[in-house]
């Protein structure tokens, strides 16, 4: 298949561009060149399709960005670390999450794409106890979270009212077991930070991104991708074992 990308350049992005890399085309889309060199160190130059740099809150731009494609993986998200971001007066995460992911959805919508890949987000273990099914929802409220929140209710909305068929991945904390650093470059295990419940290998989400691209049989779902074995007790991260086919590899038990 043909799968665009959005959100390529990032630190999941780049694992997802390795693990279609045999198996599917991929139209790469991020914001910049400067994007695509915040992790060139660590997984070296992208030569395996197709790159667009673009403003994903431009409908136009991302609607030619979809054309001609087969399936989506929506991974953008306004990540900044700068002083104000997420603040009271910051509009990008509305821009970015919110105005991006609809961009996304309406496009693929328009241009009859197959399938929708959404990286979600959300806690392991919910605070109030409760099993975290599909249909029980994120409970934080920052703005990150409302926003992560509001993605995936956007997901389901386009489903229902569309029947777009769209696949929701919610992962924890995301950290790469091979090299054996975290999603801000800690490192992991004795000399850095312990493996906690809620870890999970970006070569794993990875492969759940192209497993659910794949998929036959879900239309719409909303999984957790968690690698830790202790969070099948508290969310249903053993539905990505049983429906996607998804064997978790990342080794975190080293990091204890």
């Amino acid at each position: 298949m043909k799968v665009a990308v959005f959100g390529a350049a990032g630190w999941t992005g780049r694992a997802v561009l390795a693990n279609l890399t045999g198996y599917h085309q991929a139209r790469a889309f991020d914001q910049d060149e400067a994007a695509w060199k915040a992790w060139e160190d660590i997984d070296g130059e992208w030569h395996g399709g197709e790159i667009i740099h673009g403003d994903i809150v431009d409908f136009s731009t991302v609607h030619q960005a979809i054309q001609g494609m087969d399936a989506v993986i929506h991974l953008a998200v306004y990540a900044s670390q700068s002083p104000g971001a997420y603040g009271v007066e910051d509009e990008k995460p509305f821009l970015i999450n919110l105005k991006g992911l609809w961009n996304v959805l309406e496009s693929a919508r328009q241009h009859g794409i197959q399938r929708v890949v959404h990286i979600g987000s959300c806690q392991t273990v919910h605070p109030g106890g409760v099993f975290f099914t599909a249909d029980v929802r994120r409970p934080d409220g920052s703005l990150y979270a409302v926003c992560k929140r509001l993605q995936e209710e956007m997901c389901r909305q386009f489903h229902e009212a569309y029947g777009l068929s769209v696949v929701v991945l919610r992962p924890d904390y995301i950290v790469d077991s091979r090299l054996g650093i975290g999603r801000y470059r800690e490192n992991l295990g004795s000399d850095g930070v312990r493996t906690r419940n809620g870890w999970v290998c970006r070569h794993d989400l990875a492969e759940a991104c192209r497993l659910a691209v794949e998929s036959e049989t879900v239309d719409f779902d909303v999984f957790h991708i968690v690698g830790t074995p202790e969070a099948a007790k508290t969310c249903n991260v053993e539905r990505s074992c049983e429906i996607l086919g998804l064997t978790y590899r990342g080794n975190l038990e080293q990091y204890r």
